[in-house]
């Protein structure tokens, strides 16, 4: 019996520890994917004033363990190291930008303007740790210590966004444009997929494809934007991976482009009126 109560501390321990290092493995491979996405970002494409933006469910097409990849997130929020914001053309579409990529960008544009010390002082309320998507005006007020007017502030520079009456998305400012390449590139490509014979296509065809004037970032970028968003379906073949048009995708994408100019115009409106 002595023996036993001995190995089983013994297997527990054992246990624990390849259960942690296996956690380490998914944690790095998660970032590294991440970075990787990140790296397909075309920040040139809006004169350098956007962080990388990755998409959530991008990492959906390159790890099968939703599960897995959503816990990483979350500790990576947990930890202040990464940002999530929710994109209002879809409740499942979420970006992700890293902390320090994001505050220097929004302190770069903020220099010299009336909201700058608002915003500052914003941004050192996230450097710890920011799991919320969204502020309630109860937060903003007794727990951050916002007045109304740097409320206000917060707004016309961006970092907020308007969800419902006293209460605000967190937000990347300038990231009207942004959105609009998204669908509008997720639009092209999908039509390619849908146009291709049979309605399917080789994945390393499509990355070679020329692209149109409707599709500013890499191929790549939207690739995996349209696999993670489950827009096409993967099917293994022995040329490759191949890429099928799902029915009804397309019509998906002309809502997402209707409701987000819907959100622009009530956005601009708040901000006026403010």
């Amino acid at each position: 019996m002595s023996s036993r109560r001995r190995r089983r501390p013994l297997v527990e321990e054992a246990f624990c520890s390849t259960k942690r290092r296996r956690e380490e493995d998914e944690a790095v491979e998660v970032r590294s994917s991440l970075q990787q996405l990140m790296m397909l970002f075309s920040c040139q494409l809006f004169s350098d004033i956007l962080p990388p933006v990755a998409l959530k469910h991008q990492l959906y097409s390159l790890h099968s363990d939703r599960t897995c990849v959503d816990k990483q997130l979350n500790a990576l929020c947990e930890s202040g190291e990464l940002l999530m914001f929710q994109l209002g053309f879809s409740t499942e579409a979420f970006a992700l930008v890293f902390a320090d990529q994001y505050k220097a960008k929004v302190l770069q544009g903020e220099a010299g303007r009336e909201t700058e010390s608002s915003v500052q002082k914003f941004l050192r309320a996230l450097s710890t740790s920011c799991t919320s998507l969204s502020f309630d005006k109860h937060q903003l007020i007794t727990d951050l210590l916002f007045s109304d007017a740097e409320i206000t502030q917060l707004v016309k520079a961006g970092v907020l966004t308007v969800k419902d009456a006293g209460s605000w998305w967190l937000a990347i400012p300038n990231s009207g444009k942004f959105i609009k390449y998204l669908l509008e590139g997720r639009r092209a490509v999908l039509n390619m997929v849908k146009k291709s014979k049979y309605g399917e296509i080789l994945k390393n065809e499509l990355e070679e494809r020329r692209t149109t004037s409707k599709i500013k970032f890499k191929m790549k970028y939207h690739i995996h934007d349209l696999i993670g968003a489950e827009l096409v379906e993967c099917v293994q073949t022995t040329s490759g991976t191949l890429l099928r048009y799902v029915d009804g995708s397309l019509a998906l994408v002309t809502h997402s482009s209707s409701k987000q100019k819907e959100l622009e115009v009530a956005q601009v409106l708040c901000v006026v009126s403010s």
